[in-house]
């Protein structure tokens, strides 16, 4: 699109509705969470590591998490101190480990998954999952289009 508004589109609105929900589930997370002393990030890391016995490095983690790896380093440090998860050294890579769920944190995310799940849904309310499959589409659209304009705005500075 070639031209400047001046004011805001007929869709603007929806983008802002769009980020009050994600801040608004966001923040519910963090209590939801707090019962079992979790951040919303640490239960992320411990819900990707749980159906995988070999772990994941923290670079893999970054990425699945969309987060930096300093950041998850933090976060593995102290999930590391609960007891939660292990570092383990890759073989062949000193600089490298891959994280896995210990006995205790596979204990940990089995109690919280159904919780969990059942928060999930009930977040939705009345709303069909028909019209919760068109929504998600209707997010991939708009995911696309906003790395698009991520996309031309670096290649632009």
């Amino acid at each position: 699109m070639n031209q400047t508004l001046h004011v805001p589109g007929p869709r603007y609105g929806a983008l802002l509705q769009l980020l009050r929900a994600a801040e608004t589930i966001w923040n519910g997370s963090r209590l939801f969470f707090a019962r079992w002393d979790l951040s919303p990030s640490q239960f992320n890391i411990l819900n990707l590591l749980k159906d995988l016995p070999d772990g994941l490095s923290q670079v893999d983690l970054s990425r699945q998490l969309i987060m930096h790896r300093s950041n998850v380093t933090g976060l593995v440090d102290r999930l590391e101190e609960r007891g939660l998860v292990q570092r383990l050294e890759t073989p062949g890579d000193r600089r490298s480990y891959q994280v896995v769920l210990t006995a205790a944190g596979n204990q940990l995310i089995r109690e919280v998954l159904p919780h969990y799940y059942f928060a999930a849904e009930a977040v939705w309310g009345s709303i069909s999952v028909q019209h919760v499959n068109r929504l998600m589409s209707d997010l991939d659209e708009i995911m696309a289009n906003a790395n698009g304009i991520s996309q031309r705005n670096l290649h632009q500075n």
